[in-house]
């Protein structure tokens, strides 16, 4: 995968770094070409190799098919040529935009194909609006430059959802209370803009390197526990749901 320099998105990006009361959020949009390098030459053999129906087991003698036929996936069947390379696309950009992490091992099923561009829109405008950031979506008109990067009304959206043991975030210093990973993917253009963000609890490991740990909570026999990051919206309903 390759990054497209964009002169429009460095302010976006400055802009979607910020402190709430509650947490600091880190955002970021990413242009991607999917233009394959090296390292993506071979994350693409290794899915081809998991999910390659010629690779499958051969039918079993009850005349069902083998273990690796017909998987059906967000992205349609993976006997499919198509639907592995969306596959590869996405775990592509995922290690592009992570350097220190393989997501080779990512399965198919935490990646989700959202309903709608405008529900995913209206979903990360409302988490914008809702910390006070208007200047992100008016001032500075993400959308214009996302649309003019990728065609949004040629693009499908894809979410992933890491689990709660392999979250590049949580291993970036811990503390995410919320995040999301959104991927607006045109496959005419063979582009991606990958978009995410995330809310960490104040005083976590950072730059600095200080310790704490406000990202953990003890149970009854005081062992702790990390609180594993949600969908800012699941956040949110849960903040409500305690009132």
């Amino acid at each position: 995968m390759k990054f497209l320099e964009y002169s429009g998105i460095e302010a976006i990006n400055s802009a979607l770094v910020f402190d709430t009361p509650e947490c600091r959020v880190y955002g970021r949009v990413e242009p991607y070409s999917c233009k394959a390098a090296g390292a993506d030459k071979k994350l693409y053999k290794q899915i081809e190799n998991r999910y390659d129906q010629s690779n499958s087991p051969p039918d079993n003698e009850d005349g069902s098919a083998g273990s690796f036929r017909n998987i059906i996936s967000p992205f349609g069947p993976l006997d499919q040529p198509a639907s592995r390379r969306t596959l590869f696309y996405l775990i592509g950009t995922l290690n592009a935009s992570f350097p220190d992490y393989d997501f080779s091992s990512v399965k198919p099923e935490q990646f989700r194909k959202e309903p709608s561009v405008s529900m995913v829109i209206n979903s990360i405008n409302a988490t914008l609006l809702n910390h006070g950031k208007e200047k992100v979506v008016k001032d500075l008109q993400i959308w214009d430059s996302i649309d003019t990067l990728i065609q949004l009304e040629d693009s499908d959206v894809y979410s992933y959802n890491p689990e709660s043991d392999s979250d590049p975030n949580d291993e970036e210093g811990g503390g995410t209370l919320w995040s999301f990973n959104y991927f607006f993917f045109n496959r005419k253009l063979k582009r991606i803009i990958y978009v995410t963000m995330r809310g960490v609890s104040h005083g976590v490991p950072s730059e600095d390197g200080e310790d704490d740990f406000s990202d953990e909570s003890d149970d009854e026999n005081g062992v702790g526990h990390r609180r594993r990051g949600m969908r800012y919206e699941d956040y949110v309903a849960g903040e409500m749901d305690m009132l």
